[in-house]
């Protein structure tokens, strides 16, 4: 099954160059796979389109084989919330919930990903959080009394919870030193397989890729140039 169908897209801002020109990009279920790119490449701006957030100038976007880039926004709302865990650069948590109360957001917004754990929540939250290697002195703590390295685990279990086909990484480790950027790719490529998820995972530290199965550069699928992410 065909996860991510990118086909002819162009992307623009108003009045400026166009940033995407990218022919044609097909991600598999169960690929996972590692997108490079400089600072200024477009890597922001892919991802943006991905997510929903905003739309190609021309050409298509198809995720699950659904045609998401003509859906309306709240459809497209609707779909990444059922079908896409994203791990944000900068992580994204809300700083006045707990650990386990993060994690479980996603599961406030998606009907398909709460029932699909068919009222085990916490005990998933949970699950995730022992694999990732946080300890459980900390499920009930805020959030924003973790170390960078424990935020980013949550960042990550609260993208995995609900098993999401597709899971969307933005320069998650750049805040860690190269151990245990390794030690954490490891980890979510562990839970990755467990639940059959798909991994797009974008960052522009090269010196990662060969821990991938499949690794694209940004410069070399994009025909535009331009400077800005």
């Amino acid at each position: 099954m065909t996860i991510i169908e990118i086909s002819d897209l162009t992307f623009h801002w108003p009045k400026q160059p166009t940033l995407l020109d990218i022919p044609s990009l097909t991600i598999r279920r169960g690929e996972k796979t590692f997108l490079k790119g400089p600072s200024g490449s477009g890597k922001s701006t892919l991802l943006s389109l991905l997510a929903g957030i905003n739309l190609p100038t021309t050409g298509t976007i198809r995720l699950l084989d659904q045609p998401f880039s003509s859906l309306s926004a709240t459809q497209r709302d609707r779909f990444r919330a059922d079908n896409m865990g994203y791990i944000f650069q900068m992580f994204n948590l809300l700083p006045y919930l707990s650990v386990i109360d993060n994690v479980l957001l996603p599961c406030r917004f998606s009907d398909s990903r709460r029932q699909l754990l068919n009222g085990q929540l916490p005990q998933e939250a949970r699950r995730l959080l022992t694999q990732l290697h946080l300890p459980d002195a900390c499920l009930h703590r805020p959030v924003s009394t973790l170390s960078i390295g424990q935020q980013q685990r949550v960042a990550a279990a609260r993208a995995l919870i609900g098993r999401p086909p597709l899971l969307i990484a933005d320069e998650p480790t750049s805040a860690l030193d190269h151990d245990n950027r390794e030690a954490f790719i490891n980890l979510l490529m562990e839970e990755c397989e467990r639940q059959n998820m798909t991994l797009l995972f974008v960052s522009h530290d090269a010196s990662l890729e060969h821990l991938f199965d499949r690794h694209l550069s940004l410069s070399s699928l994009n025909r535009a140039t331009g400077e800005y992410a």
